[in-house]
């Protein structure tokens, strides 16, 4: 392990190295779990020679869960089914209330039902190149082979996708490709799939092999023997700090979003459970690879606390587009007519037109308001919004056929803005949605912690640096349904392990670090908020890690995240106490994870000096404006080991041979 110092060039890195001294290099990592030969044969093969655990064994080997959306309410019910003995942990109070429920526009699968020429190897291509080729490509091979499977699975749960007339199951497009592959319920795709997976929970619940607990946050993972045997949490009604112990912990906790403050996850979204993870060893993938949702509700003002995700499904029939003018950006947009209208969507991007991959379709949004044409009230010195306009579709469907396709979606722009999307213009602008990164895992699902399987979103291993859209729930779905089911057993089948009490040295200290942490932060009785750190971080993230970064903007970032870090440590003021319900204090411990996850995030975008997917770098891009990637030296997966101030970056090196690495294009 090698020290980067300022002025000298790492090894593998001929490009300036702009992070030198934030970091050091480690060993190189490597996936020791990925088949190998034929791309189409590779899944089956690892399901083939993974070990099995027997029907008698099961009921002996016992599992933890934190999480309860798709991913981990899916995977719960599967090994559940399968005889495990689980444990189910959320801290909403019911796993209904789960993050994934937010989701809208629909999930893909590679069933071909519209006859337009889609494959299992087309969706494949289509989201390693959406991925901007920074995604494995054994990963997301079995990710669209098991697409199929999902949507059969959610059928037979009587989750209501949307049919033709005749009775077939309809789809439709979105971002990033030129099929149709999309199954959908109307605009709430992502709450009938986890009613889906909810319902096979409760099956398992009532038939005793799953126990729940709700209301309860995870606060540490329990490491024995460098193995992961369970974790800490704390009632969140009570206050009690509690000691669960199993054979394998798996994180379906979703992703880190809400670092920006305004985002579209849920308020309660948070890194807590992976970034205690990542302190105990787990290492932490591309963390800076975040993902701008073109279609948000734009922001209106300092008040808010939250941001609305508008379905990217809109972007079919709706035209996006602003004035040619920045005269007319005044203007109701009604009385500008066509030729004052830039559909710069359609103008650049011909072949796509308004479905662009998000990355692409944010950045230009941003490019145009940046020139000063943007809509709606003025933010700042911007106007940021542009508008997403049905008056086409409404004249060419009628209005009758739009409400019937997105009929609830317009209702909730209507309720929010106080406008109609029928007769005017929706105004939309990019905001935080997704994280690509998460927990490094092997094609196992397994982190570098022996024993913790992570799900989801809360992994780094399908999307690279950009996630095409209806692609989330397609990963978490498939994590739980048939992908961990079918490599977990390969590591339980060394079980029955160890029992374990809560007298074990290990247990002992995780569970004291846990009080200690929660002591210090009602002790300091400082002058400001959590809210207002919270909200500081999130313009900080914004401000310099956001749609464009650039190096100088980054270390001005981290040295900023450092100093509010320093402050909050000091200067925090949390009420009430731990034996009750404290929304301060969970808050408190959220929001200190933040600081640290803040800061990983810039060093990772620093030290990666091109753009690529969500990932801009200014430094790095074409004459015309579009991302520059450099695979002669970033063609990696960045997994950073926790190391105090100083993290370790370790590089798995990407390596495709179905499919050739070229520039994206979208035109």
């Amino acid at each position: 392990m090698t020290e980067s110092t300022p002025g000298q060039e790492s090894l593998e890195d001929r490009e300036p190295n702009d992070a030198a001294g934030y970091y050091v290099e480690g060993e190189p990592l490597f996936d020791k779990k990925a088949p190998t030969g034929p791309i189409a044969e590779r899944w089956d093969s690892r399901k083939f020679n993974a070990r099995l655990a027997a029907p008698a064994n099961r009921r002996n080997l016992s599992v933890i869960i934190v999480g309860t959306g798709l991913a981990g309410a899916a995977a719960a019910a599967t090994l559940g089914e399968a005889g495990y003995v689980v444990k189910s942990f959320c801290y909403q109070d019911s796993p209904r209330r789960a993050h994934s429920i937010a989701a809208q526009g629909g999930i893909n699968a590679a069933k071909n039902y519209k006859g337009d020429g889609d494959s299992v190897h087309r969706l494949f291509y289509d989201t390693v190149k959406g991925g901007d080729y920074r995604s494995r490509e054994s990963n997301v091979y079995r990710l669209a082979e098991i697409s199929r499977n999902i949507i059969d699975q959610c059928v037979a749960q009587g989750v209501p996708f949307a049919r033709e007339y005749g009775g077939l199951l309809d789809n439709r497009s979105f971002g990033g490709v030129q099929v149709s592959r999309t199954f959908y319920a109307r605009g709430q795709t992502g709450q009938q799939l986890l009613i889906g997976a909810y319902q096979a929970l409760e099956r398992q619940v009532a038939a005793g092999t799953v126990e729940t607990f709700t209301r309860h946050e995870m606060l540490e993972v329990i490491v024995v023997d460098g193995k992961a045997r369970g974790i800490i949490a704390r009632d969140m009604v009570t206050g009690e700090i509690q000691t669960h112990l199993a054979d394998v912990v798996v994180l379906a906790s979703g992703g880190y979003g809400n670092v920006y403050y305004l985002s579209t996850n849920a308020m309660g979204s948070n890194v807590t459970a992976t970034w205690r993870a990542h302190r105990k060893g787990a290492y932490f993938g591309n963390p800076c690879y975040t993902q701008i949702h073109p279609t948000c509700i734009p922001v209106s003002g300092e008040h808010q606390s939250k941001l609305t995700l508008m379905s990217e499904s809109l972007r079919n029939d709706g035209r996006i587009w602003v004035p040619k003018r920045r005269e007319d950006c005044d203007k109701d947009p009604r009385d500008i007519p066509e030729e004052g209208r830039d559909y710069y969507l359609e103008r650049i991007y011909p072949a796509f037109g308004n479905l662009v991959p998000r990355d692409i379709a944010s950045r230009q949004a941003k490019n145009v308001c940046d020139e000063g044409r943007g809509v709606g009230p003025m933010v700042g010195d911007f106007r940021r919004g542009v508008y997403l306009d049905f008056a086409d579709a409404v004249k060419r469907m009628g209005k009758a056929a739009v409400e019937e396709k997105y009929g609830n979606l317009f209702d909730m722009y209507a309720r929010i803005t106080g406008e109609d999307p029928y007769s005017v213009p929706m105004r939309i602008y990019p905001a935080v949605h997704y994280v690509m990164g998460g927990l490094w895992v092997d094609y196992d699902l397994q982190s570098t912690i022996p024993g913790l399987f992570v799900t989801g979103e809360a992994n780094f291993s399908d999307h690279g640096a950009n996630r095409l859209g209806a692609s989330a729930l397609m990963q978490g779905l498939g994590d739980g349904y048939f992908v961990l089911p079918n490599t977990v057993r390969d590591y339980l089948a060394d079980g029955p392990f160890e029992k374990l009490d809560e007298s074990h040295p290990a247990v002992v200290e995780a569970r004291a670090s846990v009080e200690e942490r929660i002591t210090t932060l009602l002790s300091i009785n400082g002058d400001r908020s959590v809210d207002s750190f919270h909200k500081e971080l999130g313009n900080i993230m914004w401000e310099y890690c956001g749609m464009e970064r650039t190096a100088e903007g980054l270390r001005k970032g981290i040295d900023l995240i450092r100093s509010l870090r320093e402050e909050f440590w000091r200067n925090v003021k949390v009420l009430g106490t731990n034996e009750s319900l404290n929304q301060s204090l969970e808050k408190a411990g959220r929001v200190a994870d933040f600081l640290e996850l803040g800061e990983l995030m810039c060093i990772d975008a620093l030290h990666r000096r091109e753009s690529c997917g969500g990932h801009f770098r200014a430094e790095s891009q074409t004459e015309d404006g579009e991302a520059l990637r450099n695979d002669e030296d970033y063609s990696y997966v960045a997994a950073w080991e926790f190391g105090g101030s100083t993290p370790v970056l370790h590089k798995e090196h990407l390596v495709y041979t179905a499919i050739e690495m070229k520039q994206r294009s979208y035109k």
